[in-house]
């Protein structure tokens, strides 16, 4: 029997999610509205569910294996195990209050109403602070409770920020940071562990390729060494010679967080055509 991979049904989750399994070579015959789809050359069906239920069929067994954000696993205190981050989806789950109210410090939410859609997180927050306070739970459209009486403060995801500012609101207190992730069902059968393995070095492959980038340029040959330890990425950059004489055409690959860095180091070293080349995947 296949894997089931559960994926949420729609939203910038969904279209990362199917990138990411489509990138990892797995071919889903998905259309629109599809709630299952057979992908034809892996063992394994994916399924499209709403976010909130993913955790629950993951630890129930329904789902062996998931994509999805890391605040709905804590939320819905999923008994699933992580695998791996997988760098997109990023967001914060914080505590906001109206523009230009006196904040000094959590404390000052003692006694407050605060409107949220993730009650457990907030919960457990504030009891590890030693804040007394009343948790209004809101399912949707929470950022408009202080300006309706209905809260002092809000607790939501916050990605841009963008949404605050246009209802009037700052943010006070980051609770967790939070980015899609793997997790898988606990009681799994070697088979479908060996199918996870399989799965999981295509996805590693994958991000591998996304975070990092090849770089080519040209190089006085005095200078390949200095230049090869900025770059340590690989166990050693290809060098091949150019027909200018005492000058080389360096390869090599670079952490894209890491280019800018290190981009002026490499220019007083004399470095020129610098290139820089997305990599598609990377096995290592």
């Amino acid at each position: 029997m296949g894997l089931n991979i559960a994926i949420q049904k729609s939203g910038r989750l969904f279209d990362d999610s199917v990138s990411l399994l489509k990138d990892a070579g797995l071919k889903i015959d998905n259309s629109k509205d599809q709630l299952k789809a057979a992908v034809r050359n892996f063992d394994a069906e994916v399924l499209f569910l709403r976010n909130s239920d993913i955790p629950k069929y993951l630890a129930d067994g329904v789902a062996d294996l998931a994509i999805i954000g890391e605040n709905t696993l804590i939320e819905k205190e999923a008994d699933v195990t992580f695998m791996d981050k997988l760098g997109f989806s990023k967001c914060r789950l914080s505590i906001a209050g109206p523009k230009g109210s006196t904040y000094n410090g959590i404390q000052d939410l003692q006694g407050k109403r605060i409107a949220t859609s993730y009650p457990n997180t907030l919960k457990a927050y504030l009891k590890e602070h030693n804040i007394d306070a009343q948790i209004h739970l809101i399912s949707g459209s929470v950022e408009i409770a202080p300006n309706i009486g209905l809260a002092d403060a809000i607790c939501d995801l916050v990605s841009s920020g963008s949404t605050l500012f246009k209802n009037g609101l700052e943010e006070w207190e980051v609770i967790l940071k939070s980015q899609a992730v793997i997790a898988i069902n606990k009681n799994l059968s070697q088979d479908k562990l060996d199918l996870i393995d399989q799965m999981m070095f295509r996805v590693r492959s994958v991000m591998k390729g996304r975070n990092n980038k090849y770089i080519l340029m040209n190089v006085p040959n005095e200078s390949i060494q200095a230049v090869s330890d900025i770059l340590p990425v690989l166990k050693s950059p290809t060098v091949l010679p150019l027909v200018e004489e005492g000058w080389s055409s360096l390869h090599s690959v670079i952490s894209e967080d890491d280019f800018w860095s290190v981009i002026n180091e490499l220019k007083e070293l004399g470095a020129e055509g610098i290139l820089v080349v997305p990599i598609e995947k990377m096995v290592v």
